[in-house]
């Protein structure tokens, strides 16, 4: 695989707040609801990507398959995915339910963005938050955000990150339109952010979305390399 050395300029996080707790709650009797691996084909409803950015899929014979790439050129906005496929339709992702998802994800670089978005629905006055809970590979740490509603950003976690190495993230979110909701996530099998009390339900619903958003602020190129996503109802459909 053909790799670049890139030289970028960051933008520094909005905000920072104090970590909550959570307690998740998931059903006990649950499976796999989506498989998302690259192999099974066009598994998004579309990719929503700036003019010259795009998405591929690389076989490197290293056992992973194919996987997805999200390659943001310097100087735009974003590439990513929009929308999960099961059973030929859309997935109808409601409020009161807890969602996992699970993937393998390497970058290119250490700092430069936007990777996971759990992304609001509509535009304007149609959502408060925008994205309740989203993921950056920022100054060489993945950090995590829990956006609250009047989209006041809160960090609420921070872990080192190494570019080009696999590494294992889960998330959990309990999806409630009341401050009764709550989010983990795990990094490579060990927990960094536990947050409870959060409203994690915009108020027309949210979406996830992986990819690359805010190359803007690069002066060259970065991918997103995402591998054996899935989504289930607990932790250990994703595992």
């Amino acid at each position: 695989m053909a790799r670049h050395t890139l030289r970028r300029r960051l933008l520094a996080p909005a905000a920072v707040a104090a970590a909550m707790t959570l307690v998740m709650a998931t059903p006990a009797n649950a499976a796999v609801v989506w498989n998302g691996d690259a192999d099974n084909g066009m598994t998004f409803r579309e990719f929503l990507c700036d003019e010259g950015n795009y998405v591929y899929t690389p076989d490197w014979g290293d056992g992973r398959g194919k996987r997805w790439g999200f390659v943001g050129k310097a100087g735009t906005t974003r590439c990513e995915s929009y929308g999960v496929m099961v059973g030929g339709s859309e997935y109808n992702f409601t409020s009161g339910k807890a969602y996992w998802f699970g993937w393998e994800q390497m970058t290119l670089t250490d700092g430069w963005g936007v990777s996971f978005q759990w992304k609001s629905n509509g535009t304007g006055e149609q959502h408060d938050q925008n994205y309740p809970v989203i993921m950056m590979i920022l100054e060489g740490y993945l950090r995590v955000w829990y956006v609250s509603p009047g989209e006041q950003w809160n960090q609420v976690g921070a872990v080192p990150w190494t570019a080009e190495t696999w590494h294992k993230i889960e998330l959990g979110i309990n999806a409630q339109s009341s401050t009764a909701g709550s989010f983990q996530v795990y990094l490579d099998g060990n927990l960094f952010v536990d947050v409870a009390n959060a409203r994690t339900w915009d108020l027309v619903g949210n979406k996830p979305r992986w990819g690359v958003y805010d190359t803007n602020v690069l002066e060259t190129d970065e991918v997103n390399w995402i591998n054996d996503l899935k989504m289930g109802t607990t932790r250990a459909d994703v595992d």
